[in-house]
């Protein structure tokens, strides 16, 4: 570090005396006992390959008319503060002042300003200074400089002896950081408050596809990194972005945003680096754009004057406001009329010098006025700082006060007063906390005219009136969007990288689209709901079920009771001639098991209306299934008696005593009638039938259903199919018996129908999906009891009623006879 210093002392000296150069007194100069630094690019360096060191001059290179205006607003906001008796009395402010006019090769003025007496010194304790008699430098702050390269090449030369530094328009993100910019203040604000801006604009109009053109250097590189954090959670889309530098190819980078139909492009550079952009759209016939402007060009003289310049579109930007200060055309028109050459004797540096003699007040006073507030803001911090620090308040500054900048940088940071109605104050970061930005919009007689602002403290504010903007080419507001907005009810789905870019589909039935929540997905409406396609929200679903009170449940269920009365009857007439050979043939004590599970099966039909429960739904199949199987289970057993009685009796005797011997029909049925209860039992455990909202059926309806689990109730069907068809089998093999003999033929013309009635309940299980197939359900169950009853039972009823003169044992036992005498023929 010593190392370091000791080399910059040698290098100030050095400066000292060799790029000093004869010039007449300038503007740049004002002896007082406080000196202020200013730093203005008054001139605009252009790159030139040299091969060899050489000083720059800055007089030499294009003039900054604007930057020119900034530099005379110091000068006069120093004159003000000295003319001043309640800011600074008794002290004299002066200035000295350079044309920074490069990034790089300025460094001769920060040595200037840092050095004492020629030589550069490194920082001590203030009484060592004082002991040894080392002067201090009167230069107590740095005003500038202006763009954010240039701050970042000089301050941390600045920053080594902690010189306040006040930027009037570096805007770098960068700079808020204190760890490494402890001195530097602005009066300008960061670029985040630009971009927070330019943003709000956008989505103001609902713009979302839109180009990012950016110089290349910190100021813009920020700006673009700032913008693409900024629009993360919205809905705009950076569709294009490029950086700016002397080789661009303009034409390439203007055919590119046109294939890609960009309608908005937000330019963040430097005047000069806008100037060649817009010149060359001009050029290049670019029509029908909307141009944002940031701050730096916003406000540009030259621009909205140049011909051709309504044919590109439309120029909104974000600017500075336009504030009058008082006294300044005056002093304007003053200093013009003064010459600079009393001291022509006196030695300054080269880039003191400003071949400026042509420019007029008019000139000076009607220049791009941005920035101007910035820079007399800052000469009043720096003055407000010094007025505190050397204790002015009682009306007379302490002399005997030895100020050093750092002295002057804790009190900046302290800054609290009013100037042109505005509160001037820093954050912690530096930053400014006062002041708002204007939009403006460049109208057609080539003058930037207000219409809005965006105020940004204490929160984010954007108001604009649409009326006073005319849109070219046709008066219509512009629109740019990728994809155009998809209609009510269509969900997005992304087209490329792009969120902006998306094709449209309808929501299907059952599910609706929520654009506030989340426009690219189609969201499922609850079981209790429903939608129709292209939906935004969904309706409650109507439950169905089959009420007691319907027609066909009423039906069914009379038919029920109908059946239960019939039942009794007939066992009733089956009691009373029980001795009769029709009923010892019809099964005898058999016949009133079977109309007892009849009966018993018969209440599972009114279980199938009314809403379900879960005990309605086991109670639809359980009394069915377990008693329907012991109607079968006897049928089985008096088909195979029958078959046994006219066949198996002659052929094989044996087997039919085994059978009569050991009761083989009782054993049988109870073997069927456990195992179904079994079955039954396990399956209602571990899997029972349940109420079930059933939505498939209907697009606006919930039909609640009992939901049959088919593992669980495989195995008491299979037993009861398996019933059936030994039942058929058996039946069948006694269809050539006695003609007059028929219950063999009786039971399978019953089972025949049982079949067919299920079918018919299948087929129409499959095919019409509805609350009436519960009803249909029930209808089954009870044509399967009636189809015994009134097929099988019904026929012998008639016998034993209308013809009792065949219901004799002489008769049957004739009939038996004589079929086994055709056999043993």
């Amino acid at each position: 570090m010593e190392h370091f210093l000791a080399l910059l002392s040698l290098l100030g000296a050095f400066l000292h005396d060799s790029i000093q150069c004869t010039a007449p007194a300038s503007e740049f100069q004002l002896e007082g006992e406080y000196l202020i630094g200013g730093l203005f690019d008054i001139h605009q360096s252009v790159p030139v390959y040299h091969d060899r060191p050489e000083a720059i001059d800055c007089s030499s290179q294009p003039f900054l008319l604007p930057n020119y205006r900034m530099f005379q607003l110091m000068r006069f906001a120093v004159q003000e503060i000295n003319n001043s008796t309640s800011l600074l009395p008794n002290v004299s402010l002066g200035y000295e002042i350079f044309d920074h006019c490069s990034s790089t090769q300025n460094f001769p003025d920060i040595f200037k300003l840092i050095s004492i007496n020629g030589l550069i010194q490194p920082w001590v304790e203030p009484h060592w200074q004082q002991a040894h008699k080392i002067n201090v430098s009167k230069v107590i702050a740095v005003v500038g400089p202006f763009t954010s390269t240039q701050v970042l090449t000089v301050a941390p030369l600045l920053m080594v002896d902690l010189i306040p530094v006040v930027s009037y328009g570096s805007s770098s993100s960068v700079l808020s950081k204190k760890t490494l910019f402890p001195s530097l203040l602005r009066t300008v604000h960061p670029n985040n408050a630009v971009i927070n801006a330019i943003v709000a604009i956008i989505q103001h109009f609902n713009w979302r596809w839109v180009a990012f053109l950016n110089s290349d250097n910190e100021y813009g590189i920020d700006g673009v990194e700032l913008f693409i954090k900024k629009i993360k959670d919205t809905e705009i889309c950076l569709a294009y972005t490029k950086s700016l530098n002397d080789n661009t190819n303009y034409a390439l980078m203007f055919k590119q945003i046109e294939s890609q139909k960009i309608g908005i492009i937000v330019v963040f550079a430097p005047k000069m680096t806008v100037e060649d952009l817009i010149e060359s759209a001009i050029k290049l016939n670019v029509t029908s754009k909307v141009w944002i402007a940031d701050e730096g060009w916003s406000l540009n003289k030259k621009l909205p004057k140049k011909k051709g310049i309504e044919n590109i579109g439309t120029v909104l930007g974000v600017s500075q406001p336009v504030m009058t200060i008082p006294g300044f055309s005056d002093f304007i028109y003053s200093s013009k009329s003064q010459t600079h050459c009393e001291n022509a004797e006196e030695d300054i540096l080269c880039n003191q010098v400003c071949n400026c003699s042509s420019v007029s007040a008019e000139d000076v006073i009607t220049a791009d006025p941005s920035f101007s507030f910035s820079v007399y803001a800052a000469v009043y911090a720096t003055a407000h700082a010094l007025h505190n620090t050397l204790q002015c308040a009682t009306g007379r500054c302490d002399d005997n006060t030895t100020v050093f900048p750092h002295m002057v940088l804790a009190a900046l940071k302290e800054s609290n007063f009013t100037l042109l109605n505005q509160r001037i104050r820093f954050d912690e970061n530096g930053d400014p906390t006062f002041g708002f930005y204007s939009i403006v919009f460049w109208n057609q007689s080539g003058d930037a005219e207000e219409i809005g602002f965006y105020i940004f403290h204490p929160s984010d504010q954007l108001f604009i009136n649409n009326t006073k903007i005319l849109w070219n080419p046709n008066g219509e507001e512009p629109t740019s969007l990728c994809s155009q907005e998809c209609a009510v009810g269509f969900a997005k789905k992304t087209n490329g990288m792009h969120e902006c870019c998306f094709n449209c589909n309808i929501c299907p039935d059952g599910t609706y689209i929520n654009i506030t929540e989340d426009p690219y997905e189609c969201i499922n409406c609850k079981e209790t709901e429903w939608s129709a396609a292209g939906s935004t929200s969904c309706n409650l679903r109507e439950l169905e079920f089959v009420p007691f009170t319907d027609i066909g449940a009423i039906l069914i269920m009379v038919g029920a009771w109908a059946l239960v009365v019939l039942t009794v009857a007939m066992s009733v007439l089956f009691a009373i001639n029980y001795n009769t050979p029709v009923v010892r043939s019809a099964g005898g004590p058999m016949c009133f098991l079977i109309f007892g599970c009849l009966c018993l099966s018969n209440v599972s039909v009114f279980f199938y209306f009314g809403k379900p429960t879960g005990s309605s739904c086991v109670m639809r199949l359980l009394p069915f299934l377990l008693f329907y199987t012991v109607c079968l289970s006897c049928f089985v057993v008096r088909s195979f008696q029958i078959v046994s009685i006219f066949k198996m009796a002659a052929k094989f005797p044996k087997l039919h005593s085994v059978w009569i011997k050991y009761h083989g029909q009782w054993l049988f049925i109870t073997l069927a009638f456990v195992t179904q209860a079994l079955l039954l039992l396990f399956g209602n455990m571990f899997a029972p039938c349940k109420p079930h909202n059933e939505t498939s059926w209907y697009p606006d309806k919930t039909v609640l259903v009992c939901e049959m689990n088919i593992k669980a109730s495989i195995g008491p069907v299979v037993l009861l199919v398996s019933l059936c068809f030994l039942c058929f089998v058996f039946s069948y093999m006694g269809k050539d018996l006695p003609k007059n003999y028929n219950e063999a033929k009786a039971i399978t013309f019953c089972l025949l129908l049982l079949i067919l009635t299920w079918i018919i309940f299948a087929t129409g299980f499959l095919l019409y999906k509805s609350k009436d197939i519960q009803t249909l359900n029930a209808l089954a169950i009870l044509s399967s009891l009636y189809s015994f009853l009134l097929w099988y039972f019904m026929p012998k009823c008639y016998i034993i009623i209308f013809q009792s003169h065949i219901n004799t044992q002489e008769y049957f036992q004739g009939l038996i006879q004589n079929y086994t005498k055709t056999i043993s023929k």
